[in-house]
């Protein structure tokens, strides 16, 4: 039997640094500056191992919706742990929860949607829709649409189908990806992209013909779906002009391509709704999501599949002998508990309700922002929002990329007790649990706004 002497006991820093490998992570400066230790949370906020308690800004990753200690959501895995730990979904088996769970989601889906397939993260979700989308096209004797049409500044995700549908240069530098057929068109970004003077109508329209266009350049015959977050996460909280989607979902019913609704940050009440789609008037062919379905208190990921999808599989399958594909853990018993759960408490604590209340004040704080040297522009909805950094207003400027100016103004932030998100093109995003008050909103935005003081002050010592 193998025993562990602790004869040189490490600090948890030291530990870290000698045997964690981080994701998303620079991995020499993390041997050199070790880990950010959280060792517990409450509320909307957490704390570190050196006792500071900081307001949790980015939700974790977009998506702990109900704070770091809901009971109801402890209860229900100790319960479920105790009455059945573990069973699967494979060859016609199932668990309460899990059913439970299924008929759920599918009451609060749009429109149409009428089946739930069970995974355990959002890149899971994502690479099965890439899978689903393939079967219903082979199922449809269309074995040539292959290709999955995705947008620049995308995330979707970092497994190898996921993460080649991912728009980002970072999630896919190194890996060899992509590594399945895939097409990146243009992101909805107007305050970077719309021409001067150029309606929202007027750049949607001009969006969604630049579409059409790399479709009839590739053939239609070779692409089978489209993939789009209702507003774009990680690229830069980047929220379409209005009409988008409309117009988008125009040229795809044209061309007989699915869409497919990226939902693992906007589900469940982000944007002001249920759904992001229900705020951009989107109706999906199938819809992926994740995050804040269990609060983030257990892995667990769904994949929401419409009606006339599911008849094609049934008789696919019928042919085939089996609808080959699932995992260990899907629909696993007590994230699923957890899930239903947390849906409850949605629904009985009038979460959606709050972020209707909340959003107003949250929006009238990111667009105060606007007024800071450093800041160009600001966008958000809902309970998320961003601030795009320039070093020059008058123009657009961006600052030298060696600066890293989001970097540091998230550095900043943390010495003002707030956790923020440094994303790509020089933008801080913000993302607090849904359980948020205004009075929080408050303390959250004035650390914001010392901590842009601060990374303004050094710019300026500079000069």
């Amino acid at each position: 039997m193998t025993t562990f002497a602790n004869t040189n006991p490490l600090s948890l820093a030291e530990a870290d640094k000698q045997f964690a490998l981080h994701p998303f992570t620079h991995l020499s400066n993390h041997e050199a500056q070790g880990p950010f230790v959280i060792e517990k949370g409450e509320g909307i906020y957490v704390w570190d191992d050196q006792g500071n308690r900081l307001l949790e800004g980015m939700s974790g990753l977009w998506c702990t919706s109900l704070g770091f200690s809901e009971h109801r959501l402890v209860e229900a895995a100790a319960k479920q742990f105790a009455a059945l730990p573990y069973s699967h979904m494979f060859t016609h088996r199932s668990t309460p929860p899990a059913i439970e769970l299924s008929q759920r989601l599918v009451a609060l889906a749009p429109p149409g949607i009428g089946k739930v397939f069970f995974v355990n993260s959002g890149s899971e979700a994502v690479d099965t829709a890439i899978k689903m989308a393939w079967y219903y096209n082979n199922a449809k004797g269309r074995s040539s649409k292959k290709t999955i049409i995705a947008r620049h500044r995308a995330y979707h995700g970092v497994t190898v189908a996921a993460g080649s549908l991912t728009g980002l240069p970072y999630a896919q530098d190194g890996f060899d990806l992509p590594a399945i057929p895939v097409m990146h068109v243009e992101t909805p970004h107007a305050y970077r992209h719309a021409l001067d003077g150029e309606s929202d109508d007027a750049y949607a329209t001009r969006l969604a013909a630049s579409l059409e266009q790399q479709i009839l350049d590739a053939g239609a015959h070779t692409i089978a779906a489209f993939i789009a977050e209702p507003v774009m996460g990680a690229g830069g909280v980047l929220i379409p002009p209005a009409g988008y989607f409309e117009k988008v979902q125009a040229v795809l019913k044209r061309h007989d391509i699915l869409f497919i609704a990226d939902e693992v940050i906007c589900g469940f009440g982000r944007t002001g709704n249920i759904w992001g789609c229900d705020t951009f008037g989107i109706t999906p062919d199938i819809m992926t999501s994740a995050k804040q379905l269990s609060s983030a208190y257990l892995p667990i990921g769904a994949v929401l599949v419409s009606d006339h999808l599911y008849e094609t599989f049934r008789e696919y399958a019928d042919k085939l002998g089996v609808f080959g594909t699932g995992t260990t853990y899907g629909g696993h018993p007590v994230s699923a508990a957890v899930a239903l759960e947390t849906l409850k408490i949605y629904e009985s604590d009038d979460i959606y309700g709050q972020v209707t209340a909340r959003s107003p004040h949250f929006a009238e704080r990111v667009q105060a922002l606007q007024n800071h040297p450093l800041v160009g522009h600001t966008r958000s909805i809902g309970l998320i929002g961003a601030i795009e950094l320039v070093a020059d207003k008058s123009n657009k400027q961006s600052f030298p990329a060696a600066d890293k100016i989001a970097a540091k103004v998230m550095a900043a932030a943390r010495e003002h007790n707030l956790i923020l998100r440094a994303v790509p093109g020089d933008t801080v995003a913000f993302c607090p649990p849904l359980i948020i008050n205004d009075d929080q909103i408050d303390e959250m935005f004035d650390a914001v706004s010392d901590a842009l003081n601060d990374v303004h002050q050094h710019y300026k010592s500079r000069q």
